[in-house]
């Protein structure tokens, strides 16, 4: 079965088709050229649909299955932010590293050196025989320093609950285990084997 990423986030995709090794798994910038998708729903879910629904439209093959993702940190201190702005906290042309510390000085601000904080993932599935969405969350600390220089985004701010090491400092096969993605992957996997 052949699943079109609605990404180009090279994180993202390694990421999917590490955990969907038994699919044939291609982002959609493989196939067509690149092109802006306004992400202006209101909640991760919408999100997440809206870029399935558009790269679906593009491709206009029916037997294709188009898989999209839609995640972000939530920092309790900081009232839930940056939440579905997660990719553009820093603005529209910011960069992780941008990101990440935008993070660190707000978190800083609010007088405080760590909070709690939790990710969610949504990932849409828009095939054919409808539209799917399905949920991953996880857990922790987030820091006002980075440790460890592994994964991507928001990865070295972030500890685990039940772990002391952050997301940046964690093994991979550790990190696949507890990742709101794999989780979120995890059910969608489910929903793609009743096709």
């Amino acid at each position: 079965m052949k699943l079109v990423l609605a990404t180009a986030n090279k994180g993202k995709v390694r990421e999917i088709k590490a955990l969907y090794s038994d699919y044939e798994v291609i982002a959609y910038s493989e196939l067509m050229e690149e092109f802006e998708i306004i992400e202006n729903g209101d909640t991760f879910k919408e999100n997440a649909l809206i870029k399935a629904r558009a790269v679906y439209k593009a491709l206009d093959d029916e037997n294709l299955i188009v898989l999209a993702d839609d995640s972000g940190i939530s920092v309790d201190v900081l009232n839930g932010e940056p939440g579905i702005y997660s990719a553009r906290y820093a603005g529209e042309n910011a960069n992780d590293k941008d990101n990440l510390h935008k993070l660190i000085d707000s978190i800083q601000a609010k007088n405080v050196t760590a909070s709690l904080a939790h990710y969610t993932a949504a990932i849409a599935i828009v095939t054919k025989k409808g539209e799917y969405c399905v949920h991953g969350w996880m857990y922790g600390t987030a820091l006002t320093k980075t440790v460890g220089d592994g994964g991507f985004g928001y990865d070295p701010m972030f500890i685990p609950l039940g772990h002391d090491k952050t997301l940046g400092e964690l093994e991979e096969s550790v990190k696949r285990k507890l990742s709101h993605r794999a989780k979120a992957l995890s059910l969608a996997k489910v929903i793609l084997q009743t096709f």
